[in-house]
């Protein structure tokens, strides 16, 4: 079954200015977008890891009219960047480029001119609470706006913590589908990604390490105890914390530092693009909500231009909250995820009030109250994530 995805609407707008790149997570459902977008319009599909597909790429085979051209998994060309600058200037008003792959297209330096100005990158994200296959994105959502809150079914929210967020076992629902698939894209990502887009010498300590992970998620990452753990140097530990994040195997949310309170400069946090790897149901749902606001920051960078960033908050005292989401560096909203009902977490009025925050928000899995004490709303987390993207 295929569902339209919510970046279709975004992504067909500005083919029509300049390519556009996709970028996401593994079997998130990038090829499937693309496929939908060639449906109904004269063009082709190209992937690199394709021979014949490799020589049509090569040789600039387009079609000699208007066109999408589809260039899957390009970016593990090694010259790409340059190839592709040439072939979009020549081509320029005939032929729209969309280029899709699994590693971070726009950070990625493997030589060629710039492609400055040239493209519009999207991150594509998995299934969240509040996509729901609609066609339409969410409608746009300012930095200093309150996000609306709507009422809805836990079912789905029970779903995306069992099976994930990725379409394949999320769409079946089947404990034995998510297994296995979760199983070959472990292996796949390893054995393809890893192997085709980076230099590793020591695949097996890379493997550990990402076994590790899911462990230390909603803990501060230290990549010194990484380091003692896996007996190898700290560049090591660094260098693959760093490729697993390009990957989309990982993310990493470093603290938000002010002079208004005493907060933590450097540890990052981690968690994972499939949150069912994380076996602690607290740690799982933390990460769940992680994901469900990075991708309403993605969405407002990528489709509206703003400047949001997630952190989380951590002072020398202790205190912490799970999530802030800010715009231009001025704190916007404040998120903390809790399993169970309980009173309102001591340290988001302590850091509202010495940050200004304008939204706080205590989100409980189980919780059915929805609430307001000491300027902070108590809701239940399926409402709040429904209301996102």
């Amino acid at each position: 079954m295929e569902i339209e995805r919510y970046l279709e609407g975004p992504i067909a707008e500005d083919l029509g200015r300049k390519m556009v790149f996709l970028a996401g997570a593994r079997q998130v459902g990038k090829t499937t977008l693309a496929r939908r977008l060639l449906a109904g319009r004269e063009g082709i599909y190209l992937n690199w890891d394709n021979r014949a597909d490799r020589r049509e790429i090569r040789a600039g085979h387009w079609p000699g009219k208007p066109s999408l051209v589809v260039l899957d998994e390009l970016h593990k060309w090694h010259g790409w960047k340059g190839w592709l600058k040439g072939e979009y200037d020549a081509q320029r008003g005939v032929t729209a480029f969309l280029v899709t792959g699994s590693a971070r297209l726009d950070v990625y330096r493997r030589g060629g001119d710039s492609l400055q100005g040239r493209y519009h990158h999207y991150r594509l994200h998995p299934f969240s609470c509040a996509e729901e296959g609609r066609a339409q994105p969410a409608a746009a959502l300012g930095p200093g706006d309150e996000p609306g809150v709507q009422h809805a079914s836990r079912e789905r929210l029970d779903a995306l913590m069992e099976y994930s967020g990725f379409p394949e076992p999320f769409l079946a629902l089947s404990a034995r589908t998510h297994r296995r698939w979760q199983r070959e894209r472990l292996d796949r990502f390893f054995r393809e990604d890893v192997r085709d887009l980076e230099a590793v010498r020591d695949l097996s300590s890379l493997q550990l390490l990402a076994d590790m992970l899911p462990d230390r998620v909603g803990s501060l990452l230290s990549l010194n105890a990484l380091r003692e753990d896996l007996e190898v140097s700290h560049r090591a530990v660094t260098h693959w914390v760093d490729i697993l994040d390009r990957l989309y195997y990982a993310i990493r949310v470093p603290p938000f530092t002010s002079t208004r309170v005493r907060s933590l400069r450097k540890m990052p946090k981690a968690y994972l693009w499939d949150w069912t790897l994380v076996a602690n149901r607290g740690h799982r749902f933390e990460n769940l909500v992680a994901l469900h606001l990075l991708k309403l920051c993605h969405l407002m960078e990528d489709r509206d231009g703003f400047r949001v960033e997630l952190y989380y908050l951590r002072d020398h005292t202790g205190r912490e909250v799970d999530f802030l989401i800010t715009n231009g560096r001025k704190p916007w909203m404040a998120v903390e995820a809790k399993v169970g009902e309980t009173a309102i977490d001591p340290a988001l009025p302590y850091f509202r009030d010495r940050l200004r925050i304008p939204f706080v928000y205590q989100v409980v899995l189980e919780g059915t109250r929805d609430f307001v004490e000491r300027g902070v709303r108590c809701l239940p987390a399926a409402d709040f994530l429904s209301a996102l993207v």
